[in-house]
C-alpha cells in the first residue's frame, strides 16, 4: 500500500528547516510551538524518517532530511508554477511575464525587450526593479520570470540559473554644450572636469576608473549616483560630464541637449538575462532568451 504524505506536515517540516527552529517556524505559521512539534513527530512517523537531530534544543538536518527538504522545495515551487500557468492559461490572449531589472539599468534598455516580448506574441509585462540579491530570490522563488542586469553577480549559482548575453553597448562621455569643446583633444581634455558618476558598487564605476588609470587623467567627481535618470538630468543642466551608452542619452543628443565628447575605448555596457530552472516555462521568456 503506497504511503500517503500530508502536505500540511510537508510544508512545516520545510518552513522548520529553513527558518532553523521551530520557534522562528511556530512564528512565522501562526501556530503554537507545541502543536508545530507535535506535527513534526508525526510526519517523521508516518514516514518512518528521522528528520532532524536534536542537540540542547537545537535542530540539525539529518542526511535524509537534507533529501527530503530538496524534495520539497521542488514540490512546492512546481505548486507556484502550476498556479501561474493556470492562471495564464484562463486567459489565452495574453500570456503575463514577470522582469524584473537592476534597479540602476538604463530604462530605455527595458523599452527594447519589453518591445521584443510584444513581438514574439501577446503578452502583458510586470516590471520590477531591484538589488541583485533581491532579484535573485525572485527568480528562484519563480516571482519573476527573467532577471535584466548589465552584470552578472559573483554569487551566481551556474547549476540553477542560466544566462545570456544580449546586448554590448560602447560607452563614451557626454556634456551639455558647455564640454562640446573638449572633444578637440579627448581624453585630455576630460582630465580634471567635473563628473557625475555611477557609484562604487557599479561595474560601469570599476571600468571607468581604469579607463581613468590607463590615460593618466584625474577626475573630480562632482556627484555619484545610481539613478541613471539623475545623472542625465545634472549633465543636461551643465553640472558635469557622465560616462553613459548612446541608447541612454540618444534623445537627448538628437535635440542637442547632450554632446558627444569621446568614446571610451574598450568599456562596455553589456546587458544579460538570467533565467531559472523551471518545470514549466514561460513561452514568451524562453523566445526571448533563444532569439
Amino acid at each position: 500500500m503506497d504511503t500517503w504524505i500530508n502536505y500540511h506536515h510537508l510544508y512545516y517540516f520545510k518552513t522548520i528547516a529553513e527558518e532553523g527552529s521551530v520557534s522562528k517556524a511556530a512564528e512565522k505559521l501562526r501556530l503554537g510551538q507545541p502543536t508545530l512539534s507535535a506535527q513534526l513527530k508525526q510526519f517523521e512517523d508516518t514516514i518512518g524518517i528521522k528528520l532532524f537531530d536534536r542537540q540542547h534544543k537545537k535542530l540539525t538536518l539529518t542526511e535524509q532530511g537534507k533529501v527530503a527538504l530538496e524534495y520539497a522545495q521542488n514540490i512546492f515551487k512546481m505548486g507556484n508554477e502550476m498556479y501561474e500557468a493556470l492562471h495564464d492559461r484562463m486567459s489565452p490572449n495574453r500570456i503575463h511575464l514577470q522582469i524584473g531589472a537592476l534597479d540602476s539599468l538604463t530604462k530605455e534598455i527595458l523599452l527594447e525587450l519589453s518591445k521584443a516580448a510584444y513581438k514574439i506574441g501577446p503578452c502583458s509585462i510586470s516590471l520590477i526593479e531591484g538589488k541583485p540579491e533581491e532579484m535573485l530570490r525572485e527568480l528562484a522563488a519563480h516571482r519573476i520570470d527573467l532577471f535584466v542586469t548589465n552584470f552578472i553577480p559573483s554569487t551566481l549559482d551556474t547549476k540553477h540559473f542560466f544566462y545570456k548575453s544580449i546586448m554590448k553597448n560602447p560607452v563614451s562621455i557626454y556634456g551639455a554644450k558647455e564640454f562640446k569643446g573638449l572633444s578637440t583633444r579627448f581624453p585630455q581634455s576630460v582630465s580634471n572636469k567635473p563628473f557625475i558618476l555611477p557609484t562604487h558598487d557599479s561595474k560601469l564605476r570599476r571600468d571607468f576608473e581604469h579607463w581613468v588609470r590607463l590615460n593618466g587623467l584625474t577626475v573630480d567627481s562632482l556627484a555619484e549616483t545610481q539613478d541613471v535618470s539623475l545623472q542625465k538630468l545634472m549633465a543636461s543642466e551643465g553640472l558635469g560630464l557622465i560616462p553613459t551608452t548612446l541608447k541612454s542619452v540618444e534623445s537627448l543628443v538628437k535635440n542637442k541637449t547632450l554632446y558627444k565628447i569621446g568614446a571610451l575605448t574598450e568599456v562596455y555596457e553589456e546587458v544579460f538575462l538570467i533565467s531559472a530552472q523551471r518545470k514549466i516555462t514561460n513561452p514568451i521568456a524562453a523566445k526571448l532568451l533563444k532569439n
